[in-house]
């Protein structure tokens, strides 16, 4: 097996490899590295199948390497990211009680340019500058998620219209805030409406049932994301009420940039291309998936999964569960349906529930995640 590349992400790591004695370093990436800052150092090396992704390099470095790969900068608004986005790098410059200044902050001016450029560019440069963005964003979710067991790792979908003051958001929250101080990572599409309500769940995670309802009372002041006051109330639940000890994980998309990323989920993972983004989601939840009542995206998303556990393409398939009896047996009557194809055959390998209660998600999710692998 080949040696892999040890990730040079900060300018201690940096300092650290520039500081070694040995003459020629070896399969190292370095992620936004400022070599300019360290000339001599930098130039006191050789170097030799490394990749340079985004670094400022010093005049006449590339006659120290051998076999090595550069990507520049590409000059765009956005860049290759070391770590996952949060919700203070996202919404960068954005004031609380003027909502124009969305335009100006780092989320809105990526969202602009994305929009002039064209949801499916032409410009082979925009084209090569997101694909490399969301690799990295890609290598980012992967290194945070090492810190996490499989089936630890929850997700929940549904739709995106739900409004703050619907009984069902309550719900989510409720059970969102439970699995989280169980030791779940929840992990949503990380924009409104249901998405919203799991981060909610998880940032209220350690605090009283009185305080996530105050919470969501605050919040519902603009029921809906297209409501003025919808990001600001979320920002003022976020400073009555901080959160220091809980992560929840956003995976939403510049494609829907016109829906808001929620600033309950403390970290993001914000891409350009939604079918990565969508498929990132159902991929890593390997603890099982909550789908909560939605329309057209949550049924892709349902027989997505359906496809995957069917095949068991990552070695074994987890908990489907469906949150609400009468929506999904009468108004999308998707679970007589799965139930029918499975008893035919047509469906193998599917786990799957239905439920109202909040007790049973939970237990059949705790159920999963301590039982032995086959």
């Amino acid at each position: 097996m080949r040696k892999k590349y040890i990730k040079v992400l900060d300018d201690w790591q940096l300092a650290d490899v520039l500081h070694q004695t040995e003459e020629t370093i070896h399969r190292h990436a370095f992620i936004g590295s400022n070599l300019t800052a360290e000339t001599e150092l930098a130039l006191a090396h050789r170097y030799r199948n490394c990749l340079f992704l985004g670094c400022a390099l010093p005049q006449g470095f590339k006659r120290q390497t051998q076999d090595c790969l550069f990507f520049p900068n590409m000059g765009e608004l956005f860049h290759l990211c070391t770590q996952l986005y949060t919700p203070e790098r996202l919404y960068e410059g954005y004031e609380v009680g003027n909502p124009d200044t969305y335009q100006q902050c780092f989320d809105g001016r990526v969202y602009r340019h994305y929009l002039k450029e064209g949801k499916t560019p032409e410009n082979i440069k925009e084209t090569l500058a997101r694909t490399l963005h969301d690799h990295s964003i890609s290598d980012c979710l992967h290194e945070f998620l090492a810190g996490y067991a499989e089936r630890n790792i929850v997700g929940v979908m549904g739709g995106h219209g739900l409004a703050r003051t619907e009984k069902s958001y309550g719900e989510i929250a409720r059970l969102s805030k439970c699995l989280t101080e169980d030791g779940f990572l929840m992990v949503s599409g990380g924009g409104p409406g249901a998405m919203e309500a799991t981060h909610l769940g998880a940032w209220m995670a350690g605090r009283t049932e009185r305080e996530l309802q105050d919470a969501i009372e605050s919040m519902s002041a603009a029921p809906h994301y297209t409501d003025a006051g919808w990001l600001d109330t979320a920002m003022r639940v976020r400073e009555k009420y901080p959160q220091r000890d809980f992560e929840s994980l956003g995976i939403p998309t510049w494609l829907y940039g016109h829906e808001p990323s929620t600033p309950l989920a403390t970290k993001i993972a914000k891409y350009f291309d939604n079918s990565i983004r969508e498929d990132g989601i159902l991929t890593i939840a390997k603890g099982g998936i909550i789908y909560s009542p939605g329309s057209a995206g949550t049924l892709q998303e349902i027989f997505q999964e359906a496809v995957q556990d069917h095949y068991l393409s990552f070695g074994y398939a987890s908990p489907m569960i469906f949150m609400g009896v009468e929506f999904w047996r009468h108004e999308i009557p998707v679970w007589p349906f799965l139930m029918d194809m499975v008893e035919r055959g047509k469906y193998k390998n599917l786990l799957l529930s239905i439920s109202d209660s909040r007790e049973e998600i939970v237990q059949t999710l705790r159920a999963f995640r301590s039982a032995v692998s086959e």
